[in-house]
């Protein structure tokens, strides 16, 4: 959808039905029309908090979502509205509205953690909306955040030496909001005026001490602290003092909210619009609509079979699906690019390989661009195979093409000599000397027709084979030249067959060896690219472990200003870990990589069948590389 989604209303996405959840197809095929990259906002909390509200607002409506005017909830599952971004064009924005937590009415309250799990993985900037002030019992309320480290994981598996699932977090979990609705109390702090961005970073300061009661306390805002790297706060007053208007806030204009209210609505309105980031993922692969549908069919599936939804697995799913869809998107552009470029027959081979190589080095883009996780480059070395049977088949229209038109053409102007042969023309004295003038007539026209391709030489000499009896008929029979004469003339043409035999075989030969040098192009192609793509990728795995450890130094500084100097030195293995980590993906490099295209080219080595030539080249890269 080149300009975005057109919903007129909200739709339920994840259905919860007797405590099952479930996808819901009818929001599945919206979402796989949008291509766009989507800004993912969840909001969360107790239920009867004003949620719906806020999210209604972000979609310029006063109602929507349904907001409900009793204490019964009224939101079940997960409700999608995708709207047109308001100032990013070419984005879409994803409002998810969450049931509301701690409902009396369910029977399962783990069915809350999973709904509040879904919620922190599906989306780029995650609400929490609560009520009154920011507490102890407002944090208690929150323990579903201290279960995430049980419902969520990072790896499929994990190794001894590598750091916890939970530390890996911060590099793909969503950006932290939280909005305090109905708050009465003043913003200071010992006296002194603060921001709310500051009163939610007192809320969160840990208190000393032992026993289960502190750990109570300090869990969710250790949780939140580790898991959030970027939080924020807005507060709310209260829309407005008339019951029957709250009751029916929807249906009512906005002069008739306080205006305060109306102000922070606008202010909060404002930090989603132009702070909520692009959902990505921990590979800082961009996720568009069709990509967020397969994430939450792969996430819902996984809870529904009993097992914790896993990033890393849910990465290859999505990789799997999208590196099938992007070969047949780069397969795809390069036979429709052939077919616009290429007129057949082209004049020389070299032509045609000039753009075959052009439209490869195009559709690899296009891969590389919508390809990723590409493991052991199987989908990369899928679409080379592709290429190059595609590439076969338009040499072989342009030769099909070439003959056929070469052959109607020397028909055509051949036809007055096949008619004076039939009408024993040539059949007097000096016969054969109007014979061979007749046909070097026909060979000159022939020379002159334009873009006659690459088998006009094959087409022409077989022309001239199967005249190789009449010649030698006319001759024999021509009483106007001499038996030294007709020996002579003889002997002549015999040496001009195999000079014209010799040629073709150079003319194949080069072409053998321009469809070798195109080939190797195509190698060449494909390893450059794919060296660029893994060096973006190690790269990108550099910014997120990065992103670890400065998260981690952060977390152990405020820790150690804040008088916890034991948990301080406690994050030292895992910080030791992280830069230990860097470090081996730094030193790594070459090698790293070197393997990579190293296993590549060899497989594209079988596939081209280029022997010695490639095999060379291939032990050229580590060096070529080294000095780039």
């Amino acid at each position: 959808m080149a300009s975005g989604p057109k919903m007129s209303a909200p739709i339920c996405l994840v259905e919860n039905n007797n405590e099952q959840l479930m996808v819901n197809q009818q929001a599945l095929r919206i979402l796989e029309k949008i291509s766009q990259p989507v800004i993912v906002v969840a909001i969360v909390g107790l239920y009867r908090t004003g949620k719906s509200y806020l999210m209604n607002r972000l979609a310029g409506q006063n109602c929507g979502f349904p907001l409900g005017s009793t204490v019964q909830s009224e939101t079940k599952g997960i409700w999608m509205w995708c709207v047109p971004h308001p100032i990013k064009p070419n984005h879409t924005l994803v409002l998810l509205d969450t049931e509301g937590l701690g409902d009396v009415e369910k029977g399962d309250p783990k069915n809350d953690s999973w709904i509040f799990a879904l919620a922190v993985l599906l989306s780029s900037t995650f609400v929490y909306n609560s009520m009154g002030t920011i507490n102890q019992q407002a944090l208690d309320q929150l323990h579903y955040v201290t279960e995430l480290t049980e419902l969520i994981r990072a790896k499929s598996s994990s190794e001894p030496d590598e750091i916890e699932d939970c530390t890996e977090f911060v590099s793909f979990f969503p950006d932290f909001v939280w909005t305090v609705r109905d708050f009465t109390l003043e913003l200071k702090f010992n006296g002194e005026d603060i921001t709310e961005d500051q009163y939610l970073e007192n809320a969160l300061k840990l208190i000393k001490g032992n026993g289960s009661r502190v750990a109570m306390f300090n869990q969710p805002r250790e949780c939140i602290r580790n898991f959030f790297p970027k939080r924020k706060c807005f507060v709310f007053d209260r829309p407005t003092n008339n019951k029957e208007h709250l009751a029916h806030i929807e249906s009512i204009s906005e002069d008739q909210l306080d205006p305060k209210f109306q102000e922070q609505t606008n202010s909060f309105s404002s930090y989603i619009f132009t702070q909520a980031k692009i959902k990505t993922l921990r590979e800082g692969i961009v996720v568009t609509g069709n990509r967020l549908g397969t994430l939450v069919v792969t996430y819902v599936d996984t809870i529904a079979s009993g097992s914790v939804p896993c990033l890393e697995n849910a990465v290859t799913t999505l990789a799997q699906r999208e590196n099938s869809a992007a070969v047949q998107k780069a397969a795809d552009h390069y036979s429709e690019q052939m077919a616009q470029r290429v007129q057949f027959p082209t004049d020389t081979l070299q032509e045609l390989l000039e753009v075959h190589v052009a439209c490869e080095k195009e559709a690899i883009t296009v891969f590389m661009e919508h390809s990723f996780k590409d493991e052991n480059q199987e989908f990369q070395k899928e679409l080379a195979k592709i290429i190059e049977e595609k590439k076969n088949y338009f040499l072989l229209k342009n030769e099909e093409t070439s003959e056929k038109y070469c052959q109607a053409e020397l028909n055509r102007l051949s036809k007055t000599l096949m008619e004076s042969i039939s009408a024993g023309t040539f059949s007097v004295p000096g016969g054969h000397k109007l014979y061979m003038k007749a046909r070097e007539n026909v060979e000159q026209n022939y020379l002159q027709v334009p873009r006659k391709g690459v088998k006009a030489g094959e087409v022409f000499q077989r022309f001239l084979q199967s005249q190789t009896a009449t010649e030698k008929s006319i001759l024999q029979a021509d009483k106007a030249l001499s038996d030294k004469e007709k020996a002579i003339a003889e002997e002549r043409a015999k040496k001009e067959a195999a000079e014209r035999e010799e040629e073709l075989s150079r003319q194949k030969l080069q072409e053998q060896q321009q469809q070798m040098e195109a080939q190797e192009r195509s190698f060449k192609e494909n390893v450059e690219q794919l060296k660029k793509k893994l060096e973006e990728e190690r790269e990108e795995l550099l910014k997120n472990q990065n992103t670890m450890l400065e998260h981690q130094l952060k977390v152990q500084k405020d820790l150690l200003e804040e008088g916890f100097k034991r948990k301080s030195e406690e994050m030292n293995a895992t910080i030791n870990q992280l830069r230990n980590m860097i470090d081996n993906t730094k030193e790594s490099k070459i090698p790293w990589i070197f393997q990579v295209l190293e296993s590549f080219g060899n497989g594209l080595n079988a596939l081209f069948s280029l022997g010695s030539s490639v095999g060379k080249l291939g032990k050229g890269l580590y060096s070529l590389f080294r000095k780039k």
